[in-house]
């Protein structure tokens, strides 16, 4: 195990994160819409005063936090009836390790909020759950982090624009794309403080976690490949996704993270989706029991009901446990080596598996390891240490009847996500046919 991690762990405050939540919904309204140069009310407030707590995490990094406002134009749009200035508050984590400083995993909530209607400006809209929840989550997790040191960067935000149409992390996202940023995963916590849903059920022992299997930026002849091979279930996202149950899990026993096969939930969206567009693996956090009489209205009472996202409707110590299973995710990541990359399996028929990769960078590598799972079980079942090689043949096991992946290692033990395996581009066809049926080609 990690020895940093139960330390990040137990140091997470639910007492911090509340009050977090408290001091968001304090402005009165968050909307993106409402005013940025008041002191007391609005956006501008919430931004000032969340760009000032990052400050102060960032001053137990010994220099490696530098946290900026990265204030950008948003154009006139269906939420957005005149061009409006936003702002992402953005803390980053620099790595130490110099093969690995430029890998960066993102962790985000959303600061903004509203009522019943996303362009009320004026409304009291305090998202106490939507979303100063996973806002506080990010900012505890910051505030412990900060004094640590990881391999690989991090980088904490909280953005603005969610309700107005994701608009915060569409920009980090393209600008992220513009640079070339090595983004190797995301996580958003959006709607994670409330353990009692409006059905009636109360679970404060469990995690949503959403993560999509076709990518969302796949060509035409990428989707072509997934056909002709599999792999709807192996995306880069669910990858990250089953990394998160395996490390949350361990390190929090008392939580389950329920990995979720679908993107988000029915019909919505959250702020990973604008990663997962521009190719990034990305996932996001949730609550397992949402109320929706606490999402997204206005507050009042009607037939002895309370409606709005008020903070006595919030549960302290479960946004504590989700952002405990964040921080101890984040911080395998980015204590651990890259997933390898270019895993390929040759097209040549055969029952035994052969499976290519290129070496990793890091100085303290220690080796890899093939694991394999049967095509119908959801999470990585079986796991094999094979050394600091690059090639390694899986004897009698053939590629059609089980699903391969391959890890890093490094030498204090610490894993990286799992790569799944592609073919090899097919040779140039030749006169030559090799089929052994008519009308079939080599691959089939």
């Amino acid at each position: 195990m990690n020895a940093q991690i139960p330390k990040i762990v137990a140091e997470i405050n639910p007492k911090n994160i509340e009050d977090t939540i408290r001091k968001l919904v304090s402005f009165g309204t968050r909307n993106t819409l409402s005013q940025q140069d008041d002191p007391n009310r609005g956006i501008g407030a919430a931004r000032d005063w969340l760009f000032a707590e990052f400050q102060k995490a960032a001053g137990q990094s010994d220099g490696r936090m530098t946290v900026e406002k990265q204030t950008f134009e948003q154009a006139k749009g269906q939420r957005v009836p005149q061009p409006t200035m936003l702002t992402n508050v953005v803390a980053t984590l620099k790595g130490t390790q110099p093969e690995s400083v430029n890998r960066v995993y993102v962790v985000s909530g959303h600061y903004d909020s509203m009522c019943s209607s996303p362009t009320d400006a004026k409304c009291d809209a305090p998202g106490a759950n939507d979303d100063a929840s996973g806002t506080a989550a990010v900012l505890e997790m910051a505030r412990v982090m900060a004094k640590y040191k990881f391999d690989a960067t991090i980088v904490f935000m909280a953005v603005p624009g969610e309700e107005q149409g994701l608009l915060g992390a569409t920009y980090f996202a393209e600008q992220a794309k513009k640079t070339n940023m090595d983004i190797e995963g995301m996580f958003t916590n959006d709607i994670v403080g409330n353990s009692l849903g409006g059905n009636g059920v109360r679970d404060a022992r469990t995690v949503r976690v959403f993560s999509e299997g076709i990518p969302s930026n796949e060509t035409e002849r990428e989707a072509a490949t997934r056909r002709s091979v599999g792999g709807e279930n192996d995306s880069q996202s669910r990858q990250l996704a089953r990394f998160v149950k395996e490390i949350g899990e361990r390190y929090l026993p008392s939580m389950k993270v329920w990995l979720i096969y679908r993107r988000d939930r029915y019909g919505r969206g959250g702020d990973h989706q604008p990663f997962l567009e521009r190719g990034f693996s990305a996932v996001r956090f949730t609550e397992p029991n949402e109320n929706y009489q606490h999402q997204h209205q206005n507050v009042r009472t009607e037939n002895g009901v309370k409606f709005g996202d008020l903070p006595e409707f919030v549960d302290f110590s479960y946004v504590a446990n989700v952002a405990r299973v964040n921080a101890a995710a984040l911080a395998a990541l980015a204590s651990g080596p890259a997933r390898p990359k270019t895993v390929t399996f040759p097209t040549s028929l055969s029952n035994d598996t052969p499976i290519k990769w290129d070496a990793n960078k890091e100085p303290d590598l220690a080796g890899y390891e093939i694991v394999w799972r049967d095509t119908t079980a959801p999470l990585w079942t079986n796991a094999q240490p094979i050394g600091n090689v690059l090639t390694f043949t899986m004897k009698g096991m053939s590629k059609d009847n089980y699903f391969f992946g391959v890890r890093a290692i490094d030498k204090d033990g610490n894993r990286s996500p799992v790569s799944y395996p592609r073919p090899l581009p097919r040779p140039p066809r030749t006169n030559q046919t090799t089929s052994t049926e008519p009308g079939t080609s080599p691959l089939e």
